[in-house]
This record gives C-alpha cells, sequence and structure tokens, in this order.
C-alpha cells in the first residue's frame, strides 16, 4: 500500500505543478530564479529527453504503459527488505504516469525547470531519474552479495 501512495504522490505533484505553470505563465514565458542560472521557463516537448523522437506520441505512450505494466507484475516480487529497490519502482512509474497523462491528454509533456545548461524538465522527470538511478543502485548493491 505505500507505494501506491508514494506514486499517487508523485502524479499529483506533477500534475499540479504543470498545472500551475499553464495557469499562471504563457508558453515561452522564462522567469529568472537565479538569473542566468536557474529559470522557470514554460515549454511544451513533444518528444522524450533532449527533445529526440519528436512527435512519436504513441510511441511513447506505449513504453510508458510497458513500463508501468512491467512493474505492476515484478513489484510483488521484490522483497520487502529490498527498500530501494521497491521506492526506485514506484518513483519510475508515478513519474511514467505523470508524463503519459501529458502525452495523452495534448501529445506534449510540459516542462519548466530550466538549468540553462541543461534541457529543460519537470517533476515527472526527476521522478523517473531517480527511481532509475535507486533501481540501477539496488541492482549494483544486491550483484556484490
Amino acid at each position: 500500500m505505500p507505494i501506491l501512495l508514494l506514486i499517487f504522490a508523485v502524479v499529483m505533484i506533477d500534475q499540479f505543478s504543470k498545472y500551475y505553470i499553464q495557469s499562471h505563465m504563457t508558453l515561452g514565458m522564462s522567469l529568472p530564479v537565479i538569473p542566468n542560472i536557474f529559470h522557470i521557463t514554460y515549454i511544451l516537448n513533444p518528444g522524450a529527453a533532449f527533445g529526440i523522437l519528436e512527435h512519436q506520441t504513441i510511441v511513447f505512450i506505449i513504453i510508458a504503459l510497458g513500463i508501468i505494466a512491467a512493474a505492476v507484475y515484478l513489484y510483488p516480487r521484490i522483497p520487502q527488505s529490498h527498500y530501494p529497490l521497491r521506492i526506485g519502482s514506484g518513483l519510475m512509474v508515478g513519474g511514467a504516469i505523470g508524463n503519459v497523462i501529458d502525452r495523452i491528454k495534448t501529445g506534449y509533456v510540459i516542462d519548466f525547470f530550466d538549468f540553462r545548461i541543461w534541457p529543460v524538465f519537470n517533476v515527472a522527470d526527476i521522478a523517473i531519474v531517480c527511481g532509475v538511478a535507486l533501481i540501477i543502485y539496488s541492482l549494483l548493491l544486491s550483484s556484490e552479495h
């Protein structure tokens, strides 16, 4: 049950933050938080990370649904004591759901965290990256035993 709360929290924070950005900014608008270092910039991303594979919405939806299905199937098989793997799975699924909601609604993903030296990203992207990092960490740690 706690993993469902984590997934729900990620999706809600992601969707609320995107709703807030859409409601308070116009597309392309950029607000400096730390000038020339970190801005809040409202963009629509038609692709994956770094804008690759633009306008392949159906492909991304299928991939996300595959990841979610695999996690739903595999999660019950993860031992209770493997917290990083369980949490990583929840973060990854929550992020995937957050971005797939955008893709289904509009064909785009709403991005807004802009560090100027990195592509603009969102809360779901952070959850996915942190989740995958925890999964990799867990797998590397378990291979040492």
